[in-house]
This record gives structure tokens, sequence and C-alpha cells, in this order.
């Protein structure tokens, strides 16, 4: 008796264990963070809440974006961690955003975070525009370091630059944004026009073009900071080039998606990704958060690198997206990387 008493206890014990891991919430989060980010995003979340799971839907911003709207009448997402806010703004149009006030709301400045109350997204940290200049392969082929966008279009760099296509990534729509933003539209696409000259491939990924410049396949890679502090910390030889005019920027944020089966988990990613112990693992990727006062200085970025970054209509550049895209595309979309 005594052996199957303990035989039945065990199996009762198996099954309450295994009772309770089945009923883990498993939270669907989409993203475009980079993938050499989301392990440690998820460690910390799942620690602090371990009855939830998340299970990742990783792509480019454009490819996310899309993929959301397309699932617009039956979301697969619970919530999105790390997307833009002129993606965000998109689905806020389209009624595809459940809003909520996480609990550190009060923290998180204005300008990082949807302007409704309670907010329909909530910023995470900033991601702007940069070059990745490779110093190497420059003085090999006689190539001088840029200092400003204009310079790009110089006939020396002609088939030397690498920039992401702005319908699959983020950063690639940053950098047409801010150009038409910064410029006017007509000189914006002046510009556009000149710089395709000089273009050896538009990449679907915002981080490949800092790659590539890295190892040399390009001289110049259009990227954004983090993907080209991170190249020069591991030892590539490049230079990271902050352009004299301006950088375009967006923000990483995150929302809850209309809809969800399971909106407290959704809730508590909310809160999570809005507190300050998120707040300390964006900070080791970039040097603008959304709260301020966490972010320490970077000895490779100025010390003014945030008013570096140029006024941002997020408004506009969500509204005019589609036509913006479609007017790129029907000019330069020969150059693009096959997918």
């Amino acid at each position: 008796m005594t052996h199957l008493f303990r035989t039945a206890t065990a199996v009762a014990a198996f099954a309450l264990l295994a009772g309770a891991a089945h009923a883990n919430t498993v939270l669907t989060v989409y993203t475009a963070l980079e993938a050499d980010q989301i392990a440690a995003y998820k460690a910390a979340f799942e620690k602090a809440n371990p009855d939830i799971e998340i299970k990742w839907v990783r792509d480019s911003t454009g490819i996310v974006t899309a993929k959301l709207l397309a699932e617009k009448a039956a979301p697969r997402a619970d919530a999105v961690w790390g997307l833009a806010g002129s993606s965000l703004a998109i689905l806020d149009k389209e009624g595809m955003l459940q809003p909520y006030a996480p609990k550190n709301l009060a923290a998180v400045d204005a300008q990082y975070r949807s302007a409704a109350n309670p907010p329909a997204w909530v910023g995470m940290d900033v991601w702007g525009a940069a070059i990745c200049f490779n110093t190497i392969e420059a003085q090999k082929q006689g190539l001088p370091k840029p200092t400003s966008w204009a310079d790009l279009t110089k006939p020396v760099y002609a088939g030397k630059i690498v920039m992401p296509h702005p319908a699959s990534s983020g950063t690639g729509y940053l950098d047409v944004s801010a150009w038409l933003q910064m410029m006017g539209e007509q000189k914006g696409w002046s510009y556009m026009d000149a710089l395709h000259k000089n273009i050896g491939l538009y990449t679907h990924s915002g981080s490949k073009p800092c790659k590539m410049a890295a190892q040399g396949e390009f001289p110049i890679g259009i990227a954004f900071e983090y993907r080209a502090m991170k190249s020069k910390k591991e030892g590539a030889p490049i230079d990271i080039v902050l352009p004299s005019e301006g950088l375009g920027w967006d923000i990483e944020a995150t929302a809850i998606i209309k809809g969800t089966k399971n909106p407290d988990a959704a809730r508590k990613l909310a809160d999570f990704s809005a507190s300050s112990d998120a707040m300390a693992l964006y900070e080791k990727n970039f040097a603008v958060l959304a709260i301020p006062g966490i972010a320490k200085p970077d000895p490779l970025l100025p010390a003014d690198y945030e008013k570096r970054l140029i006024k941002n209509d997020f408004t506009w550049a969500s509204a005019n997206r589609d036509r913006i895209l479609a007017e790129w595309s029907k000019r330069y979309e020969g150059k693009a990387e096959k997918k």
C-alpha cells in the first residue's frame, strides 16, 4: 500500500504540475525588435510574470505592419512590443489598438507616446538615422568621409551606398519621411533622385546596410545608431556619421491589439514595457529612452545626440505613408534586393 500510495501521490503531483504548466498564458507578441535584443527582453518579462510565456512573431517593421493590417478582421497578435510609433499610428487609425495607460505612464515623456488619454501606444526608445562608413574600404577606393546627407549625392559615391527599403524597413521609411519633412516634398524627391544614382542596393532590413558596410561589401551603409554602435564595438572598421542636416527618427513602442483573448496578460506586458526595469534593458541598446533620466552617455555618440533629431510629424508620416511608398517604389524599386 505504501508503494501504491507513493505512486499515486507522485502521479497526482505530476498532474498538478502539468496542469499548472498548461495553465500558463501564451501571449503572441509581434515585434520588429532586433533579433539580438528579444531574448533578454523575453527573459526579464517572464521572470517578472512567470505565469505568462511570450511567443514572438518577428520581422522587419514594414512586414510586421503589413501582417497586422492583413489580419485586421481576425487578429492573431495579442500585443505589439517593439514596433515603430509611425506604424502604430496607422493601426490606431484603423481602430486596431486597445488604449491602455500602463502603471508607470506618468514617467513617460509625453512626446514619446500617443496623445490620446488613455494612450493607444506607449514608447520605449528612440532609434535614429546614422551612416556606417568603412574607413578601410574608403581608403582603398579613395573615398572621402561624408558629413552630410547632401554629400551622399556626390558622383564619387556612385554605386558605393546601400540603404534600407522604406516599405520593408522602419529605418528606411524614417529616412525617406525625414528627407521629405526637412527639405519639402519637391526638393526631397529631387534629393532622392540624386541619391538613387549612387545606391548599389536597397535592402529589406534596417540593420543590413551597416552589417554590409562593416564587412566591406559596400563602403557606406545608411542604417541607424544602434546597429552602427554595435558593429563598431564589435571591432568593425567603421566611423559613425551623423549627417549635419539632422537625423530622422522613430520610436519603438508597445500596444495592445483590440480583441486580444488575453487582455490581462497583454496589460501586464504593457505595464512591464513602461517600467523602469524595462527601460534599464532598453538603455543597453539606445541613447534616448521614453522615460528621461535613465539613459547614460555613450562615448560613440555626441552629448547633444537627442537635439540632432529632427522635429518629426508622426501624424503626417503615418497619414502619407501609402502615398510616399507608392511614389518611392515607382522611382527606385529597380535596385531593391530580391526577396
